[in-house]
């Protein structure tokens, strides 16, 4: 038994001897493989290590790209907002340099010259019903009631072709030293005194002045409108004045202190150049003396809102003549209210009117169609007068190129009650017209209207006479 064990003891140990190599050559082979699968994997390590630091690598490359990419955009935003907001604001300043007038006129050193005028044609048919008037007088150019006949003559009718109205003026306007100073000047060739032209051949008329002044800041040197008068009352007419009886209409040499009182309200006043026109006793012819001593002085207040202008003036005066070395004198003084009511919120319609009362002022009434004052030689005085006038007119758009105008106007006079009917008989006691008219506007610089006018006039004798005219006028503006 003993020698059973140890003969599968030595086949054992024989067995693990043999055995032994092959398992020695088995374990070197999983080494080998196992140590080739290691080292590939470290490589696949470093290999992923390598890539993961590449990859980090874009990674902050690409969030600093998006970095950079999503500054870019922002600053690009921030660009074109800013150039979207500038596109507006030109676009804003190129509206309101669209809205605003181009610039006018020519520069002349440091002045600033404009130019402006109206040409126009007024062709007039016209009726007398007691006589006839002069050719080539005022009463044949426009409607002037003092040259309407009174002569219990046959009635006439004369036709007249005229282009006098036409009118031109410059405007001048320099800074000097912080001062505003302007410059005026405006003529026409329809109230000329000198040579005047004939019909027949050339029809050349003299240019006459109409206004020509200065300002200075708040002052006001030389020919204007006078401060009595509210030329916004004026209505729109083929006729060169429109309403001559109930109208204040003067332009003379004055100088002229205007200032606001508030943003609505304007107060003017003035010192005016005197003259005396005075009729004397049996004669209505009026006289310019000359001999006036001391000025007219005229104040106006003017208030402007949106619906309306409102004018009051004011006018105080010495009416004076000599008669071989002795003078007479009389005071005057008048009232004028004016104004103008806008019927739309465009002003393309309104009410005009105005109502004047006055004491030896018929200069400034109706071109002067009552004396001042009435001389008496007997007893070297001057004999008053008083003046009402009013006048109205209505301005009706009827479309953007059509619109229509009503008018009347009216004048009375009362002479003193020393004065007889043999004393002033043939003076004018008073005169009313009324008129209608359309203008139609093509274009904005034309103006074509047509216009039927009827007026009256009575002397103090009770002599009457009577005018009906049409008009037609074609006027370009520039």
């Amino acid at each position: 038994m003993k020698r059973g064990k140890k003969v599968w003891i030595g086949v054992l140990l024989g067995a693990s001897a043999l055995a032994a190599p092959q398992l020695a050559q088995a374990k070197t082979s999983r080494e080998a493989a196992l140590e080739a699968r290691l080292a590939k994997l470290e490589t696949e390590m470093e290999q992923l290590r390598t890539d993961l630091a590449t990859s980090r690598e874009q990674q902050a490359q690409a969030q600093a790209s998006a970095q950079a990419a999503s500054t870019s955009a922002q600053a690009a935003a921030t660009t074109a907002q800013a150039a979207v907001t500038k596109s507006n604001e030109t676009a804003t300043k190129l509206a309101a340099l669209e809205k605003k007038p181009l610039p006018e006129g020519m520069k002349s050193g440091g002045s600033s010259i404009k130019i402006g005028g109206y040409i126009k044609l007024l062709a007039s048919s016209t009726r007398y019903s007691d006589g006839e008037v002069a050719t080539n007088s005022l009463g044949r150019d426009f409607y002037l009631p003092q040259t309407l006949p009174t002569s219990n003559q046959p009635a006439t009718r004369v036709t007249d072709f005229t282009a006098k109205q036409s009118r031109f003026w410059l405007n001048f306007s320099t800074d000097v030293a912080g001062h505003a100073v302007k410059g005026y000047v405006e003529a026409d060739f329809q109230v000329s005194p000198g040579t005047q032209g004939s019909q027949r051949t050339t029809n050349g008329y003299n240019l006459g002045l109409r206004r020509a002044y200065m300002q200075v800041d708040k002052w006001t040197f030389g020919q204007d409108w006078s401060t009595f008068q509210y030329t916004g009352a004026l209505p729109e007419s083929t006729d060169y004045v429109g309403g001559v009886e109930g109208t204040v209409f003067v332009r003379q040499p004055l100088i002229r202190y205007t200032t606001p009182l508030s943003k609505q309200t304007t107060l003017q006043v003035s010192v005016e150049n005197p003259e005396s026109g005075t009729a004397t006793v049996g004669s209505p012819t009026l006289i310019e003396n000359g001999k006036d001593h001391m000025p007219d002085f005229a104040a106006r207040l003017v208030h402007t809102g949106k619906s309306a202008e409102i004018s009051l003036a004011a006018l105080g005066r010495q009416v004076r003549v000599e008669n071989a070395g002795v003078g007479a004198t009389a005071g005057g003084y008048g009232a004028s209210l004016a104004g103008k009511l806008f019927l739309n919120k465009d002003k393309t319609g309104d009410v005009r009117f105005m109502a004047t009362y006055g004491r030896n002022i018929g200069r400034y009434v109706g071109l002067n169609f009552a004396p001042d004052a009435v001389y008496d030689p007997v007893s070297g005085k001057l004999r008053n007068e008083t003046v009402f006038a009013m006048l109205g007119a209505v301005r009706i758009p009827l479309s953007p190129k059509l619109r229509m105008n009503l008018m009347g106007s009216y004048q009375h006079v009362n002479y003193d009650s020393l004065l007889t009917a043999a004393n002033v008989g043939t003076f004018n006691k008073q005169a009313w017209s009324g008129a209608v008219n359309l203008f139609y506007s093509p274009v904005k610089a034309v103006d074509l209207g047509v216009e039927v006018r009827h007026g009256e006039r009575d002397l103090v004798n009770g002599a009457n006479g009577t005018t009906d005219r049409v008009d037609f006028a074609a006027k370009y503006s520039f």
